[in-house]
């Protein structure tokens, strides 16, 4: 009788339909399989979500339910050990709420004597200073830690946890790659065959935007709109709005779209949204198709960049400015002070410079999608010692 894989839980922000973090999942999925294929033996993850049901007909993987605490139990306690991340689980800017679930969910873990992996997690901010001890007390007692910015590491650090006992890693998304690429299809690879650059005999320029609400007076998304007019009174655009949480980041698309009016129609281009690409390999797909993109979302300038991409942020939180500085990349500016002529002189510089764009980021770029697999790595690692 063949004796049933270790189980591996993963906890997170997942089955919100947010595509960020269902790409972080999907990319911890992948990488986990990739890893443990290479040494040998075989994880089933399990994950958390508020949406079992859907989880496990979009990943193929078993799910509980995050909030149904005895199954939770049960399911850790059958499993060899516990993930956490990636994305941005420990802040509490979005809930106070947000901290005390993911650290009682690893808390749980220790109690039952599992071993627990932070997994590439952008840490903070965390402005509630009765989290820190908390923090501390539990991150001592994990087994490996990874974080997806130098800023993360060294806001563990101001709260007792040893540098030396944490790893910088790029977010787990910038590995996130095709089915056929992980198949070997050359054609298929970044930058070779999901859009190159524009043949404007044939059709316009490919730019996706990805925005969300966030200043009371969307002044920035007015400033973006104007900034798209500014550019599509030069160039033909095919302007394709990219949701990554829905319905928000809907709403906040269509009132863009309401205050480009017609401008960019007159101008020989399209404007549409991308409702239906709920998938994080859909999404994928449609940022590799576009020459450039706009992004409020971390998540779609992480796409952007593993697609080769040339990409434009917009700054409304520090993991935005971080995440550009690792691809030698300025934000457009921030959601408090964003101008339409910077918007429309950094679009038209990436449309005219894409190729250059690519080539200088080159090297930055394809090391962080080497290093994005290292938390799988290690973790892998660790279960085949433990073996």
């Amino acid at each position: 009788m063949v004796a049933a894989a270790p189980q591996i839980i993963i906890s997170g922000y997942y089955g919100f339909r947010n595509s960020g973090d269902e790409a972080v999942l999907q990319s911890i999925l992948n990488a986990l399989h990739k890893q443990s294929q290479a040494a040998g033996i075989t994880l089933e993850p399990v994950v958390l979500s508020i949406d079992p049901e859907w989880t496990t007909a979009t990943y193929g993987v078993k799910s509980v339910h995050r909030m149904k605490l005895g199954e939770v139990r049960k399911a850790i306690a059958e499993s060899a050990g516990l993930i956490s991340g990636g994305g941005s689980l420990l802040q509490d800017v979005t809930s106070s709420k947000t901290i005390p679930y993911y650290l009682g969910i690893i808390k749980l873990a220790q109690w039952l004597g599992k071993p627990v992996f932070i997994y590439s997690q952008g840490i903070g901010p965390v402005n509630r200073k009765l989290f820190h001890p908390l923090i501390r007390s539990v991150f001592r007692k994990c087994a490996y830690i990874s974080v997806r910015d130098e800023q993360s590491r060294q806001l563990l650090q101001s709260m007792g946890i040893s540098q030396d006992k944490v790893e910088v890693v790029p977010d787990p998304v910038m590995g996130l790659t095709l089915p056929e690429e992980r198949q070997g299809n050359a054609e298929t690879e970044p930058g070779l065959g999901d859009g190159g650059g524009p043949d404007l005999a044939v059709r316009p320029y490919n730019v996706g935007v990805s925005v969300r609400f966030w200043e009371e007076s969307r002044q920035e998304l007015d400033a973006l709109a104007a900034g798209l007019v500014k550019v599509a009174a030069k160039l033909p655009l095919d302007v394709r709005f990219l949701p990554f949480h829905h319905p928000a980041d809907n709403e906040a698309s269509r009132y863009v779209m309401q205050k480009l009016g017609g401008a960019v129609e007159a101008g020989g281009g399209t404007v549409s949204i991308r409702e239906d690409t709920l998938h994080p390999l859909q999404m994928l797909r449609e940022v590799g198709q576009c020459q450039a993109l706009i992004g409020m979302r971390l998540h779609s300038l992480i796409y952007a960049a593993g697609r080769r991409v040339p990409l434009m942020g917009v700054s409304y939180d520090p993991k935005i400015d971080h995440f550009l500085e690792r691809v030698a990349c300025r934000p457009a500016g921030s959601t408090a002070d964003l101008d339409a002529d910077q918007v429309a002189a950094g679009l038209l510089e990436l449309l005219e410079s894409g190729e250059r764009w690519k080539q200088e980021r080159e090297p930055q770029i394809a090391a962080l999608v080497e290093a994005a697999e290292a938390p799988a790595r290690n973790i892998v690692r660790y279960f085949s010692h433990k073996g």
